[in-house]
């Protein structure tokens, strides 16, 4: 697919938790000021892949979010704490 038709694609593979935590990241490194290349060095991580992740374009596993913990120099609970106030997604217990 290509053009229009792959973009709708993949507008729909993005799930609103998916985007909740792109969110999160990219409300966390822009209060450190950080360029999406700085996090990504400082995480190990490749830029592109940084951006992947705040357009809530991919899954990150557990490593990577441990990644981004050390990239961003937060603890990963403030990391869930921000996706999880940004998530739309989640149900009332």
């Amino acid at each position: 697919m290509t053009g229009a038709g792959a973009s709708e694609l993949q507008k729909r593979k993005q799930s609103d938790a998916h985007a909740a935590l792109g969110f999160a990241v990219r409300g966390l490194r822009g209060q450190q000021g950080l360029s999406q290349e700085e996090l990504g060095f400082r995480a190990g991580l490749h830029r592109n892949y940084v951006g992947a992740i705040e357009r809530g374009e991919i899954n990150p596993t557990f490593r990577v979010l441990l990644k981004l913990e050390r990239g961003l120099a937060v603890p990963l609970s403030e990391l869930i704490e921000l996706y999880e106030r940004l998530s739309t997604t989640r149900r009332p217990r």
